[in-house]
Formats: C-alpha cells, sequence, structure tokens
C-alpha cells in the first residue's frame, strides 16, 4: 500500500509505506491516506476503490488523527479486516458504513472524524482543567465543622431509644405482618 507523506500534498514522489515517510522525514507522523495541503495546512484524506482507478474522497480535517480516522474506516468498508490500519486498536469501536456505497463511507468516514475530535477535546479539556488543591497552611477545627461533640451526644442518645413501632393500627398495614416475608 503507498502513502503520501505530509509534506508532498498532491506531489509525485510517493514511499511504499507510511514507515517509510516517517523514516523519511524523522520527527513527523505520517499516516496512510492522508496528505496535508500546503495552502490552508488542513489535513485531507482520500482512499482508492480496489481494483478500480476511482478515488473516494473522504474530506479535509483539521488533524491528521482524524483524517487517518476517516481513513481506516473507509479501508475496513472496502478491504475488510485484514488491511492495514493506521489505527488497528480502534478497529472494533469505528462506525460500519451502511453499504460500500461512496456516499454511505464518506458519511461513517465523516462521523469517525468527528468522534475523534470529539474525544481529543475532551481529553484535553480534562488536562487542561486539572488544578492540584492550593496548599494550605491554615488550622481547620474539624470538631468546630462537624460539631463533633454534639454528634457523639446525638449518636449515644440514638441508641437509647426505642426502634419505631410497625402497626399504628392502621387497617392498610395489616396486610404487611412481617418485613422479611414482604414480596
Amino acid at each position: 500500500m503507498y502513502s503520501q507523506s505530509s509534506e508532498e500534498a498532491g506531489g509525485s514522489s510517493i514511499s511504499p509505506t507510511s514507515e517509510g515517510v516517517a523514516n523519511a522525514f524523522p520527527g513527523r507522523k505520517a499516516y496512510r491516506g492522508v496528505r496535508r495541503r500546503k495552502t490552508s495546512g488542513k489535513w485531507v484524506s482520500e482512499i482508492r476503490e480496489p481494483r478500480t482507478p476511482n478515488r473516494i474522497w473522504l474530506g479535509t480535517f483539521a488533524t491528521a488523527e482524524m483524517a487517518a480516522v476517516a481513513y481506516d474506516v473507509a479501508a475496513l468498508a472496502l478491504k475488510g479486516k485484514e488491511t492495514e490500519l493506521n489505527f488497528p486498536s480502534s478497529a472494533p469501536f469505528l462506525p460500519v458504513p451502511a453499504s460500500t456505497s461512496p456516499r454511505d463511507i464518506q458519511a461513517a468516514a465523516a462521523s469517525a472524524a468527528a468522534a475523534s475530535a470529539a474525544a481529543l477535546d475532551a481529553v484535553n479539556s480534562r488536562e487542561n482543567s486539572f488544578q492540584p488543591p492550593p496548599a494550605v497552611d491554615e488550622f481547620f477545627d474539624e470538631d468546630l465543622i462537624f460539631d463533633m461533640p454534639n454528634v457523639l451526644l446525638d449518636m449515644a442518645q440514638g441508641m437509647l431509644m426505642s426502634p419505631p413501632r410497625l402497626w399504628f393500627g392502621a387497617e392498610e398495614n395489616k396486610q404487611i405482618d412481617n418485613l422479611w416475608n414482604y414480596p
């Protein structure tokens, strides 16, 4: 399978695998079926239909990972489970197109890309929102906050009280004669 690097953006040089692209440009991630547009800097994804010269345009995306997930959905739909994916561990969680028509594949790919963007946003917001508790050098009187002397007295008085009675003489309560026999 051939993959273009993020530097090529429609150029003519193609490397045999995404690993070859990653080795050719150290420090850059290359995904199958993904390239970067030079003009806008956005990521695009497309896939060839098997045994035909036709390509299915999967879309333009904000990140390379979104485009790679879109490619994975299309690759699974067109080439089956044995195809090489950008994210093989996420294959069971990807949406399955209703058919192998280009429109269904594009819709499923867009759905997967949107879901991956939402997941990335959730992770980023969670990492950014975490703030460790401030260091506190003040003394807190827990006895005062929880009213501990009175709590202990209330608990002791509760132990001396008799339990509430089940029967108050009402006719509607007579069908329940034992709590453990209640259906």
